[in-house]
């Protein structure tokens, strides 16, 4: 009897969220207000890491900047000061290393307070085909990639849960949904990451913290000098893709608490198919 139950949940309740889904294609969801928030940037000395802080900058939020380069971060806070951030802070952390992760955590906790949205972009790529990549370049790809989410989320996420308010955001990529000839190191590692992601999301609603948003950004090649010299097949199908642009929509999943970003969107009919 509660097996009949239980199936008859889910069956009625995947109807509920697919039309719930649907309709929000039509009806425009409401952005939330950042302002006041502190919001942490791995990785926010370049890219989209810097772009991300810039948008949150003119939003009103403190601002936590983390890179293993001092003076891009640096730079990056003071573009985020003309852009009116009123608070930035800036520290140098390795996201390959755990202890580095925990040392600065307990650092910005001291001195910022606790973080309420938490964005893991730090990343790197070897470009090398599996065979020719060297032993410790497939290590640090995963300790970056994928490993240092797992240390800013133990180091953030106990505040998060007492509060019951927060977001997670984990930029990812589509190499974690489809594998790519040449990335067999980068693919792994980002597809660990998006499965860390949305495992954890499950975690979090399973306890009841139904404060606590999360969202998993899975965008193509984008053109920020990460893969310089890669190309696409399909221009049209699947372009490499603008740095503004991308952030631009990362930004409002992000301000409307949208699960899944995948870019372009003719990624969400691949990812389709291929299930």
């Amino acid at each position: 009897m509660n097996f009949l139950l239980e199936t008859l949940q889910v069956f009625f309740l995947s109807i509920y969220f697919n039309l719930e889904a649907l309709l929000k294609w039509f009806i425009p969801s409401r952005k939330k207000n950042v302002a006041g928030e502190t919001v942490l940037i791995t990785g926010a000395g370049s890219g989209i890491g810097r772009l991300l802080a810039l948008e949150f900058a003119a939003r009103g939020a403190t601002l936590v900047l983390w890179d293993i380069s001092n003076e891009g971060n640096w730079e990056t806070a003071k573009l985020s000061k003309e852009r009116g951030a009123s608070r930035v802070h800036t520290y140098i952390c390795d996201c390959s290393d755990r202890d580095d992760v925990y040392r600065v955590a307990d650092q910005v906790k001291r001195e910022v307070g606790d973080v309420t949205i938490l964005i893991n972009n730090a990343g790197i790529v070897t470009g090398k085909k599996f065979m020719d990549a060297p032993d410790n370049l497939i290590v640090k790809t995963v300790e970056v990639n994928t490993m240092a989410h797992f240390w800013t989320y133990k180091a953030f996420l106990p505040a998060m849960v007492a509060s019951d308010h927060g977001h997670l955001v984990s930029i990812a990529s589509s190499a974690g949904l489809c594998g790519v000839t040449g990335l067999a190191d980068y693919c792994s590692s980002k597809f660990a990451a998006v499965g860390f992601a949305e495992s954890m999301a499950l975690e979090l609603l399973a306890m009841g913290k139904t404060g606590i948003k999360t969202t998993i950004v899975c965008p193509f090649f984008i053109n920020t000098g990460m893969f310089d010299g890669c190309n696409t097949k399909w221009p049209r199908l699947l372009p490499i893709l603008d740095p503004n642009y991308v952030v631009k929509k990362i930004m409002h999943a992000i301000l409307t608490d949208q699960v899944y970003l995948l870019l372009p969107r003719s990624l969400y009919i691949i990812v389709a198919l291929k299930k």
